[in-house]
């Protein structure tokens, strides 16, 4: 876990994009509505998932993790809508393999 949490990090600090650039990055997009998809599945009362481009790390990755491609990693602080309120952003990371799939979205109270 150690080792994995080690790529992530030195992945992401390789190449950034701008927040306008992330903000409008079909990668974002799909982190965004898988997230959401999972987050609802766990707990209905969440009713959206509000990005903060501003927070936003895009970078490219070139690497596996066992046999899997990860050809981007995505982090930066998402709100989690629940009903008509939001609390404190969570971070996030997601992991785009291949033809833009997201692998992993991960969310972690901050």
């Amino acid at each position: 876990m150690k080792l994995f949490l080690s790529m992530v990090i030195g992945v992401a600090g390789l190449a950034g994009a701008s927040a306008a650039q992330a903000a409008e990055d079909p990668a974002v997009t799909a982190c965004k509505s898988t997230g959401l998809i999972a987050l609802k599945q766990k707990a209905p009362e969440i009713t959206d998932l509000i990005v903060d481009p501003e927070s936003l790390a895009v970078s490219s990755a070139n690497t596996e993790i066992e046999d899997v491609p990860v050809k981007s990693v995505i982090m930066g602080e998402a709100y989690i809508k629940r009903g008509q309120s939001t609390g404190k952003p969570d971070r996030f990371v997601c992991l785009i393999g291949e033809k833009g799939k997201v692998l992993l979205t991960f969310f972690t109270a901050q």
